[in-house]
């Protein structure tokens, strides 16, 4: 009896100092939470020191005048080596010239896929490219062009003396130039007829002399396929002729009207109801079209399908490209990219 009882007693002596140990953990840890509370609120603001975040208002007017000074002097040595970076810079001429040749080609009216599809019977399906030359070819207007440049000397380079911030004359392109493509007598640029005209320009170069003294022409050609397939185009200015009155460029803010010249190429004769992939490549001395990595470089590629019936852009781009291993959306990619541009 005497042991029983002496058991429980020591239980209840047990439970009860761990109850006791339990307040006592507990009280310690609310005067922890506490403490660190106080802490905190006097490390924000210390009413006896008088002090914010640790340190006095005198502490803190001289770290902030520090810190002023230090980026006042950082800003003034950027604005010092970008001053003096500009003193060197002219805003008419680049300083260097020597990885922009030889010129990109693009034309109009712009596709970002450079597949043409549409069909001559429907209005809907050209309209756009239609709407697109006639907005394109407002700056060719004759009396616009009249009206601010001048008529120059065919077959020669139009150099012109004088200090480079000096405004330089412009030598007209008249949009009767483009002849069928002017859109003058057919609105509808040939592609309601299915005879469509496609515009071709070089990508401006400041100081740039294309061919080397001679005639830069354009010439078409089917880029795979049968050669048939294209029987006929007509260029217009005639023979497909950049004229080499419009070079040199002396950029956009001393050559104020200048106004790029255009080659207008008429298809007249090219294979319905198939697609048909098709290059046009500059041809000049010095003119460089073969560059593989690059299809837009003295040359363009694109592709037409007149009269057929719908064909995917996947479909479409796998006809034009070049390249056997070249898969359709990769080709695609590159194709929005570049010609963004």
């Amino acid at each position: 009896m005497s042991l029983e009882r002496g058991g429980e007693n020591q239980d209840e002596g047990n439970q009860r100092l761990s109850e006791d140990r339990e307040g006592e953990t507990s009280e310690t840890a609310r005067r922890s939470w506490d403490d660190i509370m106080q802490q905190v609120k006097t490390y924000l603001w210390d009413p006896e020191k008088r002090e914010f975040l640790g340190r006095s208002g005198q502490s803190w007017g001289l770290i902030l005048f520090f810190y002023f000074i230090l980026y006042v002097f950082l800003a003034g040595m950027f604005t010092l080596c970008m001053y003096t970076m500009m003193l060197t810079i002219s805003p008419y001429l680049p300083t260097y010239r020597d990885r922009v040749t030889p010129p990109g080609v693009m034309i109009r009216p712009y596709t970002h896929s450079f597949i043409f599809n549409f069909n001559a019977s429907e209005r809907s399906s050209w309209s756009s490219y239609v709407d697109s030359l006639h907005h394109f070819l407002e700056a060719y207007n004759d009396s616009l062009q009249e009206e601010k440049n001048i008529n120059c000397l065919r077959g020669a380079y139009f150099f012109q003396d004088g200090k480079d911030d000096e405004e330089k004359k412009a030598c007209w392109f008249k949009r009767s130039f483009l002849g069928n493509c002017s859109g003058i007598e057919d609105p509808t640029f040939g592609y309601s007829t299915g005879q469509p005209c496609i515009l071709l320009k070089m990508n401006r170069i400041i100081g740039f002399l294309p061919g080397s003294g001679g005639p830069v022409n354009v010439d078409c050609q089917v880029q795979k396929g049968n050669r048939s397939d294209l029987k006929a185009v007509d260029f217009y200015p005639e023979n497909g002729t950049f004229d080499l009155m419009y070079y040199p460029y002396y950029g956009k803010l001393t050559h104020v009207n200048y106004t790029s010249p255009l080659v207008a190429m008429h298809f007249t004769e090219v294979k319905k109801n198939q697609p048909v992939a098709l290059q046009c490549l500059l041809i000049g001395n010095g003119i460089v079209n073969n560059v593989n990595n690059d299809r837009f470089v003295g040359r363009v590629l694109f592709t037409l399908n007149i009269g057929g019936k719908y064909t995917s852009q996947v479909g479409l781009l796998k006809l034009s490209m070049g390249r056997k291993n070249t898969s359709p959306s990769s080709h695609l990619r590159k194709t929005l990219d570049l010609s963004n541009l």
